[in-house]
């Protein structure tokens, strides 16, 4: 079964930081992932979860400076200049669902819906999802992102350990976009599953409720 890696699996056994799971999403998050791990004293097991597709994206790239003389970000922010007082939504998301929220928010010209990627799912960059969420004063709302159904991929682990809820509080909505429940991993059909994809993008960025608006 070649459609998920199972990463709620990895996570489900994730406690008291006995390993690693991290997306990078570019070769020199992937560079810099590996060099971390060599360079640690105590080298804790390490789940990479990155698609083959992300090989040849022509957006999934980094340029020789990135590689010698950058680090391993746990969380990646906001990539595009947008002013970040307009931004009432933040995306968070991991893995190769970037790409296609990224693309799509280009196309349709949005300025108040920011992405940002979360390279390292455990152990959970709180901190770092803190300083990154004080960058944005005027949002209302954060939203996770997936590609896996609702009771897979990652987004139970986050619901499940608080760790967004806590960064998030009380004064901002916390809300998912993506697939619904699941009994598998994904659909048996091509021209379902890209309409699935597409419906996901755009509720995370908003354009389902233009839509119903117009």
């Amino acid at each position: 079964e070649h459609s998920s890696a199972r990463l709620e699996r990895f996570l489900q056994i994730c406690a008291e930081e006995n390993m690693q799971v991290c997306v990078p999403s570019t070769p020199a998050q992937m560079f810099h992932m590996l060099q971390r791990q060599m360079r640690r004293a105590c080298r804790k097991p390490l789940i990479v979860m990155t698609p083959k597709s992300l090989l040849r994206h022509r957006l999934s790239v980094s340029d020789r400076m990135d590689l010698a003389d950058g680090r391993f970000q746990l969380v990646i922010d906001e990539v595009d200049d947008i002013d970040p007082n307009q931004v009432t939504r933040l995306v968070l998301c991991a893995g190769k669902v970037y790409f296609d929220l990224l693309e799509k928010r280009r196309e349709t010209g949005i300025a108040d819906v920011a992405i940002a990627r979360v390279e390292q799912l455990y152990p959970f960059p709180e901190d770092e999802i803190m300083a990154l969420l004080g960058r944005y004063p005027n949002i209302r709302e954060v939203c996770w992102t997936q590609e896996e159904p609702r009771n897979q991929g990652s987004w139970f682990f986050m619901l499940s350990r608080r760790h967004l809820q806590g960064c998030v509080g009380d004064r901002l909505k916390l809300v998912y976009a993506g697939r619904d429940y699941s009994a598998s991993p994904a659909v048996g059909y091509l021209n379902v599953h890209l309409e699935q994809q597409r419906g996901l993008v755009e509720s995370a960025l908003r354009l389902d409720q233009s839509r119903a608006a117009a």
